[in-house]
């Protein structure tokens, strides 16, 4: 009985962490991780927010704080336009200035083109939410 409910227990485990991509820090340390259902986590594996399928950015207490339009627009809690991430990975701010980029290879550049993480695997959109704009610190 004990095996089964250890067994049991580390299927969950497995299930839930199993579509988690990672996002990583220049020096390639897991910094935090959206699991398949867009909940955003930090380093620690503590729940910092989420981002909804229709890309709906919510805190840890579920209230809206943002939202990543269907053309890579990303704006703020009160709809104001903050940002955009531009279908080749090139991240801009309100003012349309260029802060970064994601790499195809999920490499993430700052404004000066230096490596600042890594993002394999993860939606550009969601990647620049996490490391350009403040959504979740």
């Amino acid at each position: 009985m004990k095996k089964m409910i250890l067994f049991g227990l580390l299927l969950s485990f497995i299930t839930l962490t199993a579509g988690a991509q990672e996002l990583r820090n220049g020096n390639n340390s897991c910094i935090g991780k959206i699991d398949s259902d867009g909940t955003v986590r930090n380093g620690n594996n503590s729940t910092i927010g989420k981002i909804d399928s229709d890309g709906t950015i919510r805190n840890s207490n579920n209230a809206t704080i943002g939202k990543i339009d269907s053309d890579g627009t990303i704006r703020n809690g009160n709809n104001s336009t903050i940002g955009k991430i531009d279908s080749d990975g090139t991240v801009r701010n309100g003012n349309n200035s260029t802060i970064g980029k994601i790499d195809k290879d999920g490499t993430v550049r700052n404004g000066n083109n230096s490596t600042i993480g890594y993002a394999k695997d993860v939606p550009k959109a969601k990647a620049a939410v996490f490391f350009f704009f403040d959504f979740f610190k």
